[in-house]
């Protein structure tokens, strides 16, 4: 196995700091990653040397800074190995292309139709659609998990129906690292003539995403998971159904004509970009994408495998300590309590230890209300953790067992 930790560690510059006077222990990158060197320069780069607009300039510095930030796109479309660079259409992250679709999409449904997510989703993917049934009549269901936090695919089974239009479920859940089976459900709401969407914010870090081998209609996804800024995000789409939807938002670039009496629409995928996008965000997201092939995903996946293993055989030994969840498939994310001990108090015991990790309910009050909890604490591991990170948090949280319980 290749030691990645050691490979990229001079890469980060966050990995040097200190939190509360200890050194940082960074294990919350579930929620937002730390950012290669190369990204950073990318971003100081565009505000000292390339500042100006995109695709509206025809000055050289505006031609040179359009065809860096396309590169973006185009190098998108090998990643997710979509069909065109139409299919990409650029974001401000996973929670706005869900927004996006759920809003584009109310010309599918009518009073009665049906909506189906899952128990294990994200608040981005359960408002949005709430709200499109507030708009639409149509009716929102739930697939329920097993007692591992698995789907229960014979209850996604049993709610598909002709009535289902749209399926939205999250690919790798942020609370209990569970791998979703995509490509199969993907399939059976094809079979019902219903549209797939997958959240694949956790996914795109964990392992090649390929498109239409997963046969997805639509998947999203966000930049900072994927040691890129924020403020970026990624929404594939068929280009026949992104041709059909209509535009999210109105203003410039996403034009073809306006009069007073009319407005015409630009091409794909500008149709869906109004406004000054996050040039230096979209143009360093590239470095970000350049960085993970340059590692590859059979190493990423081989390295974080070996660390959430070590963590769990790890924390298991902690008198008291409760996995939340046991996915058959799981990602590198350890949610947790600790017997006696409230996370809320937890975390503020161990970030003066320098160890950063997530407490609360995670975007996910359904599914901590499902597993019986209010919140939980989370130790999310990846690419440029070790572990010696694991063994700062274990003794982290032994001593604010020591003390708190």
């Amino acid at each position: 196995m290749r030691n990645l930790y050691n490979e990229i560690k001079d890469q980060f510059p966050m990995l040097n700091e200190q939190m509360n006077g200890k050194p940082l222990t960074y294990l919350d990158s579930a929620a937002t990653a730390l950012k290669p060197l190369s990204v950073l320069e990318e971003i100081e780069n565009y505000y000292k040397r390339g500042t100006t607009n995109v695709h509206r300039s025809i000055h050289s510095l505006g031609e040179k800074m359009t065809q860096k930030y396309e590169k973006t796109r185009d190098t998108l479309v090998h990643f997710l190995n979509a069909k065109s660079r139409e299919e990409i259409v650029f974001t401000k992250g996973t929670t706005d292309g869900l927004n996006l679709l759920a809003r584009c999409l109310d010309y599918k449904l009518k009073t009665g139709d049906e909506i189906l997510i899952s128990e294990l989703e994200h608040h981005s993917n359960i408002v949005p659609w709430q709200m499109t049934c507030e708009r639409t009549g149509a009716v929102l269901k739930v697939v329920s998990i097993d007692e591992n936090g698995d789907l229960d695919l014979e209850d996604y089974k049993s709610k598909l129906s002709v009535k289902t239009k749209i399926v939205s479920i999250i690919a790798l859940s942020n609370v209990l690292g569970t791998r979703t089976p995509v490509k199969e459900m993907a399939a059976m709401a094809h079979e019902k003539g219903a549209l797939f969407i997958s959240d694949a914010a956790q996914l795109v870090v964990q392992e090649k995403v390929d498109v239409q081998e997963l046969g997805v209609d639509f998947l999203v996804f966000s930049a900072h998971k994927l040691y890129g800024p924020t403020g970026v995000g990624v929404l594939y789409g068929k280009k026949d159904l992104l041709e059909e939807m209509p535009p999210y938002a109105g203003g410039g670039d996403m034009i073809d004509q306006v009069t007073f009496e009319k407005t015409t629409f630009n091409d794909l995928p500008y149709k869906f970009e109004a406004g000054t996008p996050n040039i230096s965000g979209v143009i360093a997201f590239q470095k970000s994408l350049e960085f993970v092939e340059s590692l590859g995903f059979d190493a990423i996946q081989e390295y974080d495998k070996h660390l959430l293993n070590y963590g769990l055989d790890k924390l298991k030994a902690l008198p008291g300590f409760n996995l939340i969840g046991n996915p058959k498939n799981r990602g590198p994310i350890i949610t947790f309590t600790i017997d006696g001990v409230h996370t809320h108090d937890l975390v503020t015991m161990i970030t003066m230890e320098g160890v950063a990790i997530r407490t609360g309910h995670h975007c996910a009050q359904p599914l901590h209300r499902k597993l019986g909890i209010v919140s939980s604490a989370r130790a999310s591991l990846t690419i440029y953790n070790n572990e010696d990170d694991i063994e700062r948090l274990y003794g982290a949280l032994k001593k604010a067992q020591e003390l708190l319980a």
